[in-house]
């Protein structure tokens, strides 16, 4: 790759949901997820992403912490990161263990972002309230920083010590996710780095300001980068959307049904559309032959490329496919490295 050449941030993304999925059929998509994670590493992506989600009825991931675990069992350097865990849904001291388990089984390599969530279905079925979320979020998120020093400390009115503590020191990498004044505060108040969900750039002055204000240094803000939120690659495009195009619009009108009301500019997922055509010109979902990806990462105008090799439910193939152009097609050319073939 030219010195003058932009690098472009390979991320592939798993949320597990499969409308309709039976047993079997969830099992290899499961199973494919973690054979995929290895060849992801393999050809030299950069990281995988897993999200969470409750009581949906196309079976979203629920516990996305033994996914992660299965991931580094298969790896040994790429990044993996859980956006968003759902903190408020967990008992505080058994997540600040299963993190500082995984921490070590990880080498450190699991990030988080922490979100409150923005169904009430999900704190029901945890039975979590609703209307103290945010003041119960700083709660456990400031047990797990105590948990993670190794010392005891008060917790529900006793003295308790979590051991072990975690590989990374001080604690894993956490982003507090969140697009309102509100999650840049507590961002900053809780000494976390900050997940915008959108490139609002006030709120990112929002959250270096209260972090100074407070007497420590801002930490890092990772904001959505412009381009479509998830990305395909496919030898002929207008087949891959003819033929499977319905697994991209089933992902966009999940997420449709939980944020009715959402103004789409307000979450960098979001997407209208109710036809498979109307989601191809809306551009947050597109599929790019391995040329058409080449192009667009040298020109800079994709500076993340999310891929969704599960989206939706869909099969073995093309999600093989998929993964197999941007290993062999893709990345050897803009990072002129040679890659392993996939199964």
């Amino acid at each position: 790759m030219a010195d003058h050449e932009p690098r472009t941030f390979f991320v592939t993304r798993y949320d597990l949901r499969a409308p309709g999925a039976d047993p079997a059929a969830r099992q290899e998509l499961y199973a494919r997820a973690v054979e995929q994670a290895a060849y992801a590493e393999r050809c030299g992506q950069d990281a995988l992403t897993l999200s969470e989600h409750h009581a949906a009825d196309d079976g979203y991931l629920p516990s996305p912490l033994p996914v992660a675990a299965a991931f580094a069992a298969v790896t040994s350097r790429i990044s993996i990161s859980i956006a968003a865990l759902l903190v408020n849904l967990y008992d505080p001291i058994r997540l600040a263990e299963d993190i500082a388990v995984l921490d070590h089984l990880s080498g450190g390599r699991v990030t988080y972002t922490v979100g409150l969530g923005y169904r009430h279905e999900e704190y029901d079925l945890h039975g979590r309230a609703w209307e103290s979320r945010g003041r119960d979020v700083e709660e456990r998120l400031r047990v797990l920083l105590a948990a993670w020093t190794g010392e005891p400390f008060e917790h529900g009115g006793r003295t308790v010590r979590v051991t072990p503590t975690p590989f990374s020191r001080p604690r894993p990498i956490l982003f507090y996710g969140g697009g309102s004044e509100p999650a840049a505060r507590r961002a900053a108040r809780l000494g976390l780095h900050f997940q915008p969900q959108t490139d609002d750039r006030e709120l990112r002055r929002l959250y270096r300001d209260e972090c100074r204000r407070l007497g420590r240094e801002p930490g890092m803000v990772v904001a959505p980068s412009p381009g479509p939120a998830t990305v395909f690659c496919a030898e002929d495009p207008d087949a891959f959307w003819a033929a499977h195009g319905q697994h991209l619009l089933a992902d966009a009108r999940g997420y449709q049904a939980w944020r009715e009301g959402a103004d789409e500019a307000d979450h960098f997922v979001l997407d209208r559309s109710t036809t498979v055509e109307g989601l191809r010109a809306a551009g947050k979902y597109v599929v790019l032959s391995p040329d058409e990806l080449v192009d667009r990462c040298r020109a800079g105008t994709l500076p993340l490329v999310t891929s969704h090799p599960g989206c939706g439910g869909m099969p073995a193939e093309p999600s093989w496919e998929h993964l197999r152009l941007i290993g062999e097609r893709v990345l050897p050319v803009l990072r002129e490295a040679a890659v392993s073939p996939a199964p």
